[in-house]
């Protein structure tokens, strides 16, 4: 299982926790496979807000670490850097995942009316929630989406069939993300980024040579883009290749 973690997600995993209801289980298997008793939790339960004002369920929490360091690996000072693997990562907030399918209200659909199962303006909320949450690729994208509740799926406008929210396949998803055209994209992703992305204090500009992209001439295009110094974000990026 660690390999597999690994394979798929790009860091080891190290460690394991559970919850057992005290009231209803003694926890005797994880007891038995030598898992850890670390007390009771304090006893507050998700409710749609949030969390309950008063403690009233608390749940006994097992561990079990995968590697003899865990825990020092867990606390130290200087994380490794597998815990920031790629881009900035945050916990979306239902105000933010209704406001990621509006800012992609106007972008014209690609696709042929016949067939269409989910509005573009979701498909394309959900790839960019899944990105800012730091998933990364089609297949990641994919299975975020499917771990999205009813409630995230209704705030990111899914398409409703029998009495549930659906969310779009990962070929949905790599469809409309090919077909849609990159700079349109690109200004509905400001809109968000000026509502709720964090304020950069200094701007950098980033040059870089597009290996065996060629353009009709032959020329290798040349790609140059403006990134935050705090938000590590991109505000433009545009494509050049020399005339002849």
């Amino acid at each position: 299982m660690v390999a597999d973690w690994k394979a798929r997600f790009g860091h080891p995993l190290l460690l394991l926790e559970t919850f057992v209801d005290p009231e209803r289980f003694y926890g005797g298997v994880y007891r038995a496979a030598n898992w850890v008793d670390l007390g009771l939790t304090q006893g507050y339960r998700r409710i749609r807000k949030g969390y309950s004002a008063e403690a009233s369920t608390p749940k006994r929490m097992f561990i079990r670490p995968l590697c003899r360091d865990a825990r020092t690996q867990l606390i130290r000072g200087n994380p490794h850097p597998f815990h920031h693997p790629g881009g900035p990562k945050i916990m979306l907030n239902a105000e933010q995942m209704r406001l990621l399918p509006e800012c992609f209200k106007r972008i014209p659909d690609p696709r042929r009316a016949q067939g269409r199962r989910h509005p573009l303006s979701a498909v394309l909320g959900i790839a960019a929630g899944a990105t800012l949450c730091g998933m990364r690729g089609y297949k990641a994208i994919a299975e975020w989406a499917k771990a999205l509740g009813q409630a995230a799926r209704e705030r990111f406008g899914c398409r409703r069939e029998n009495g549930r929210y659906v969310v779009p396949s990962e070929s949905i998803i790599r469809d409309c993300l090919i077909r849609v055209e990159p700079g349109t994209l690109d200004r509905a992703l400001n809109l968000w980024n000026q509502a709720w992305g964090e304020h950069d204090q200094a701007l950098a500009l980033d040059g870089k040579t597009m290996k065996n992209a060629l353009d009709e001439n032959g020329n290798q295009a040349h790609i140059m883009s403006v990134i935050g110094h705090e938000s590590k974000r991109c505000y433009a990026q545009k494509k050049w290749a020399p005339c002849q």
